[in-house]
């Protein structure tokens, strides 16, 4: 078993104010977000332009506080905001939900494209790469904040945080989403957009290998408190169910977009053909 580092969820004290690590990771997130969309806004046929840049940043932090925060009361907290609708607007009782953000982000992202007027789909496979770090260092927070730990286990690097009421060993599922939905999902996107794809192709290998990921993780997280006797066919969690539709959706996408460059081309060539026949006939 290892031990928990045990950290101060709060960075820096100033009077009454407390700044906490979560709240430092999305600043580092959305910094990392910035740095990487400049470097890819500087690349030939990109989408957004290096001066566009620091709106898009803006308009997708907008999309990721509000849709998350949205996405984990309507997914997650339901009856609660139900019997309590002003839970909605008390964020700094916790609670977030990615699928909530992804939703929230495509939201302003098609609202960014409609204001700049450049292609929404363009935009979309420009923003893919941009989100695996941050989802990383929101990781990174959970788990200094001991929080969305996994579930009971016996494997060696198994721990005990100590705000568990049952201080159990459990999987550090935190650090395994920070790698894998992290670390491995950035290279695997970065590195697929370093070519030209077809539109569409890079954010559907985003919701692919994210789904994926995250659904295997689901088999070892620990499923919120109230949610733990409303798992589907005894075993789905609903971290599970909300991800479903991402993978399939994805597969679906990458299939039309390379349907769509191959059609595409197919054109062309017989456009080609065309041209070399009618020059031939002309002689």
């Amino acid at each position: 078993m290892l031990i928990y580092p045990n950290f101060d969820p709060v960075a820096i004290s100033v009077g009454p104010l407390n700044v906490h690590w979560y709240g430092i990771m999305y600043l580092l997130a959305f910094a990392v977000a910035w740095r990487l969309a400049l470097s890819r806004a500087k690349q030939p046929h990109s989408p957004i332009t290096v001066s566009q840049v620091e709106d898009l940043i803006v308009y997708g932090a907008m999309g990721v506080v509000l849709g998350g925060r949205f996405g984990y009361v309507m997914f997650y907290n339901f009856e609660a905001w139900m019997h309590d609708p002003l839970w909605l607007f008390r964020v700094w009782e916790g609670g977030m939900s990615f699928h909530g953000g992804f939703l929230g982000v495509v939201v302003a992202t098609y609202c960014y494209c409609r204001r700049v007027n450049v292609s929404f789909s363009s935009t979309l496979d420009f923003v893919a790469p941009l989100a695996p770090l941050g989802l990383g260092f929101g990781r990174i927070g959970n788990f200094i904040g001991q929080e969305l730990w996994g579930r009971a286990t016996n494997v060696p690097w198994g721990m005990v945080f100590p705000n568990d009421p049952e201080q159990l060993v459990r999987h550090p599922s935190q650090l395994y989403q920070a790698l894998l939905e992290g670390l491995v999902l950035f290279v695997i996107v970065y590195w697929f957009s370093r070519q030209p794809r077809p539109k569409l192709a890079i954010g559907s290998v985003f919701l692919i290998f994210y789904g994926i990921f995250r659904f295997a993780i689901e088999f070892v997280r620990e499923p919120d408190g109230h949610l733990k006797d409303q798992l589907l066919f005894d075993w789905m969690t609903r971290g599970q169910l909300l991800t479903m539709p991402m993978i399939v959706v994805g597969v679906l996408i990458l299939i039309w977009a390379y349907y769509q460059q191959g059609k595409s081309q197919g054109k062309n060539t017989q456009t080609s053909d065309d041209k070399t026949s009618v020059t031939a006939d002309s002689q």
